[in-house]
């Protein structure tokens, strides 16, 4: 494949995946790093690993993977120079149509004070990824995933009570 081709089918790869991107950057956004600089990273890396890309899991798993490292890395930089980010921060960066329902708006508050892995899991669980792939993309057992997943389902269901 020459260069040419190799960019229009990047182009169109990220075109198709354009809300994963979104939505996955939308769930570690901070003070230092909008939307719009970690989406520009999240294709950034995508475009380095891309011509190495085999084909042997399916584009969104690979996406979501390289998608959630970005930001998880972005993140730890992050916490080694100490601040505070308020939810009021983070609010604006979700979309919220006007027909979003207060829990709706609810969770995702929640969702955020999940600790870094543990927001990861429960996106791709809300993204109906089944716990396979959620293991292959966050690189943990399917019978951790359970685990974990079962925990943070009643982290939230706690959080929510108080």
């Amino acid at each position: 494949m020459n260069n040419t081709d190799l960019e229009k089918a990047f182009i169109g790869m990220i075109q198709q995946n354009e809300r994963v991107i979104y939505k996955v950057c939308s769930f570690y956004i901070s003070e230092d790093s909008t939307l719009g600089d970690l989406y520009q990273d999240v294709v950034s890396n995508l475009w380095v690993a891309y011509p190495k890309f085999r084909n042997e899991s399916a584009i969104s798993t690979w996406i979501y993977g390289i998608a959630l490292n970005t930001c998880i890395s972005g993140i730890r930089k992050e916490m080694r120079q100490p601040q505070r980010v308020s939810f009021s921060q983070l609010s604006d960066v979700f979309e919220q149509p006007e027909d979003m329902s207060a829990e709706i708006k609810e969770m995702y508050r929640l969702i955020h004070q999940l600790k870094i892995v543990e927001r990861a899991i429960i996106l791709l669980y809300l993204e109906e990824k089944s716990y396979q792939q959620i293991a292959d993309i966050v690189g943990l057992t399917v019978s951790n995933v359970a685990v974990k997943l079962k925990r943070i389902k009643e982290k939230l269901v706690d959080m929510s009570n108080h």
